[in-house]
């Protein structure tokens, strides 16, 4: 375990105890796309429901399936806008054969290759580099998964080094290396930028593994200003360096802004909890929850390595079970499985029987990345925010605070390709019907799924107007389908808002939106709440609303309940309600926010198993062990209230 930090100090000089050369100097720009202030022509002050990927990779990845049809960040900012690019299938000579097209193009996009290893590939890839005859690269170079291997046990680590034998001993070459990935990475997400019509963020990954644990982060900024080079896990281990980092390389006096999203923390074996490696007192605590609440604003709720929303059995949260919670769910507490567990990329073919449970008081677990070690309320969204509730009652100010996104994560460059009928894979083994059938690694083959899309509420589609929304939390995720909801809440929303032609201007006069704290009333009324959704217009009406409400009992219980506010058995294509919460107690502290739920559809797999020759078809096409059919759902961010 690395030493405990004082975050106040670290902080107040803006830096780490790690070599900040790799993002030193001021931001650096290519051309702009976002000239001063703008007004689309379809500018909406109650906003309008945009769809995209925050979460997305290409062959710029160490550890993509893109590296096999050598798609670029280019690629993947085509593909997102309707244009078909080379994919699987791969013939004799490494060239792909087939091409992909998504269904209906996407609003905005954030390519996300990681930020970590840019310039450890370039180095080893391009010819006449110091160390491209090397030993190291020549094996790196024989086989991509293989080189994906030697690369990630760097991130592995809770210290991370580069690699000294190409890298050199203080790592100087593979950040030069890494200058012309990134200029390329900036080059076409400002290329593709066109305001009001289609939005394109530069961004990256922020990679790390520490134990074999997820504590991986997407970086996104809000213009064309950003640092000299990726603030990497080897940069900066720790969030609260990681932010630390990013303020020095894109302070905001430049015109540089950012902010960052925790993805799979379904994963995260405690990881994801607030404070990790400080010295807790009521100090570091204020500090680091007043830096997370303004750069770290949401979370993705889901992808393609499963569901984050919730978690049956934890004994420190009470309510009912939800079966909703298993959906795409790779983690089950009392679930006996076999991992891999040691070696480079922390797999070694060792194996270990294990039963899943949950982080015993203070714990930290490993293994998360492969659906392995114990399980935290922060690896849970619903039992994550009742953490951050506890907390702000303790100290003041709420460190998981967190709306909500999805997103894919695919490797493939091919954002926002989640159709369940003709997925086409999401990394290295699943190219084809019968690998993608199979158990993988990484939660993925049979395990994983085509992911999810990431809604924003903005009130045009420009950079500048998404990056606000996500900063307001005024955003949702889907499990795929277009589907759009909405939530209020407000002491006094009049009845038959759900009728009302003005139904939005109403709701934002009289309450406020989702992501939004509601302040507390003067003469003691109970909350009321306007929820509501429509379908996606290429997909199955809608079946239910689901309320969902955690709060902070007087005993200091951690609650949380499903509400079914609106049920349609036969389906619709909206569905709204108002709902006044009559269990309220203006001394708790809670939280709100929205499921919206289709009927049961059928599961990727299942068509896949019908594509594959009945001779050929594994025992998962018919043993039962995955389900057949799922739900499809969106979730808005929560509403918050601060009792007291």
């Amino acid at each position: 375990m690395r030493k405990l930090i004082t975050l106040a100090a670290l902080l107040a000089c803006g830096c780490s105890d790690r070599d900040p050369s790799s993002t030193a100097g001021q931001p650096q720009t290519q051309e702009p796309t976002d000239v001063g202030p703008q007004r689309c022509d379809n500018f909406d002050e109650t906003g309008m429901p945009l769809f995209g990927d925050l979460h997305v990779h290409t062959s710029f990845s160490f550890d993509a399936a893109a590296n096999q049809t050598g798609a670029t960040p280019e690629d993947a900012q085509a593909y997102a806008q309707g244009e078909a690019i080379a994919f699987f299938p791969i013939d004799d000579n490494g060239v792909p054969t087939g091409s992909v097209r998504i269904d209906r193009p996407l609003d905005f996009l954030g390519v996300t290759d990681h930020g970590e290893f840019l310039g450890e590939r370039a180095v080893c890839h391009r010819e006449g580099s110091l160390v491209y005859e090397s030993a190291f690269c020549e094996t790196y170079r024989a086989n991509e998964r293989q080189g994906a291997r030697m690369l990630a046990g760097v991130i592995f680590t809770e210290s991370p080094k580069r690699i000294a034998q190409i890298c050199g001993s203080d790592g100087a070459l593979c950040r030069e290396y890494a200058a012309a990935p990134w200029r390329e990475i900036q080059r076409a997400a400002n290329a593709a930028n066109q305001p009001c019509k289609f939005t394109s963020f530069i961004a990256y990954e922020y990679t790390g593994t520490p134990g074999g644990s997820n504590y991986h982060r997407n970086v996104v900024f809000r213009n064309e200003l950003v640092p000299n080079l990726p603030v990497s896990y080897i940069d900066a281990p720790i969030d609260s360096e990681l932010w630390a980092g990013l303020d020095t390389a894109c302070p905001e006096e430049s015109g540089c802004d950012y902010l960052t999203i925790p993805h799979n923390s379904n994963l995260a074996n405690g990881r994801m909890a607030p404070y990790m490696n400080l010295e807790r007192n009521d100090e570091n605590k204020r500090a680091y929850a007043e830096r997370r609440l303004r750069r770290e604003p949401i979370m993705e709720i889901f992808q393609h390595k499963g569901n984050s929303e919730c978690v049956n059995g934890l004994s420190s949260i009470l309510g009912a079970p939800d079966e909703l919670c298993d959906i795409e769910s790779v983690r089950r507490m009392g679930e006996e499985k076999t991992y891999l567990t040691s070696g480079s990329e922390g797999l070694s073919g060792n194996t270990s029987l294990q039963t899943t449970r949950e982080c015993r008081l203070g714990e930290v677990g490993t293994y998360g990345m492969l659906g392995a070690g114990c399980i935290h309320p922060t690896d849970f969204q619903r039992s994550g925010l009742l953490v951050g509730l506890e907390e702000e009652q303790r100290v003041g100010l709420n460190p998981v605070k967190l709306g909500i996104i999805a997103s894919t994560d695919t490797h493939t460059a091919t954002p926002g390709g989640v159709s369940e009928q003709d997925w086409g894979g999401a990394v290295t083994g699943e190219a084809t019907p019968t690998e993608r059938l199979q158990p993988g690694i990484l939660t993925s083959g049979i395990d994983g799924n085509p992911g999810g899309l990431a809604g924003v509420w903005a009130k045009e589609n420009t950079r500048d107007a998404i990056f606000d929304a996500i900063l307001r939390r005024e955003v949702f995720g889907t499990s795929g389908p277009r589907i759009v909801p909405r939530l209020f809440a407000g002491w006094a929303l009049p009845d038959r808002l759900c009728d009302d032609p003005e139904r939005d201007a109403t709701a934002y006069a009289q309450g406020v939106p989702m992501g939004s704290d509601l302040i507390r009333a003067a003469n003691g009324d109970k909350p009321r709440l306007l929820a509501y959704a429509a379908k996606d217009p290429a997909g199955r009406n809608l079946q239910a609303l689901h309320l969902i409400k955690g709060w902070v009992g007087g005993d200091g219980s951690l609650n949380t309940a499903v509400l079914p506010i609106v049920e349609s058995e036969e389906g619709a294509a909206t569905l709204c309600a108002l709902y006044t919460d009559e269990d309220f107690d203006p001394a708790q502290s809670a939280y709100y926010y929205l499921r919206v739920v289709e009927p049961p559809t059928k599961r990727w797999h299942t068509y896949d198993c019908a594509r594959t020759a009945e001779a050929e078809r594994p025992e998962v096409c018919s043993n039962g062990a995955y389900p057949e059919m799922i739900r499809e759902m969106a979730w808005t961010s929560p509403i918050w209230y601060r009792g007291g």
